[in-house]
């Protein structure tokens, strides 16, 4: 998943914008059980390519749920969906983290995985957890 040997570069393409958060965010996995845990545990492990920060705590993270659906071979798969989104729109990581993401669910024991970015409700600094803070203040930037 996270390569080593990347250094993290604060806030080189990260767009900062104020705003209000929508309720139930940010998403952190809390209450989950079973695969849909794994898969949120597992996000955790991701670091924005930017910063030191779980892209969990980066509060980029909108929904996981795992759900059962037939395959082509009529057998049952079972399909672990993230819905997430990015801290800039034209954010150059993006096929990095769709593919860490899509890593992450795999490893939590899924057939399938689907990674869906959506711009709704808008990324603002204030969706950043505290403890995604904390990291933020500990590499240097003010939040």
């Amino acid at each position: 998943m996270a390569d080593d040997a990347r250094e993290a570069t604060a806030g080189g393409y990260t767009e900062y914008v104020d705003g209000e958060v929508p309720e139930g965010f940010p998403k952190t996995g809390v209450g989950a059980t079973g695969v849909e845990a794994d898969i949120w545990d597992a996000l955790y492990e991701i670091e924005d390519p930017e910063m030191p920060v779980s892209i969990v705590d980066l509060g980029i993270i909108y929904d996981v749920r795992v759900v059962e659906r037939e395959g082509e071979d009529g057998e049952t798969k079972t399909l672990g969906i993230v819905e997430m989104t990015l801290t800039y729109t034209g954010c150059p990581a993006r096929d990095y983290l769709e593919n860490d993401v899509q890593c992450a669910i795999l490893a939590a024991g899924v057939d399938e995985a689907s990674v869906r970015l959506r711009f709704t409700p808008e990324w603002t600094v204030d969706m950043v957890t505290e403890a995604g803070r904390e990291a933020l203040r500990e590499f240097g930037l003010g939040v």
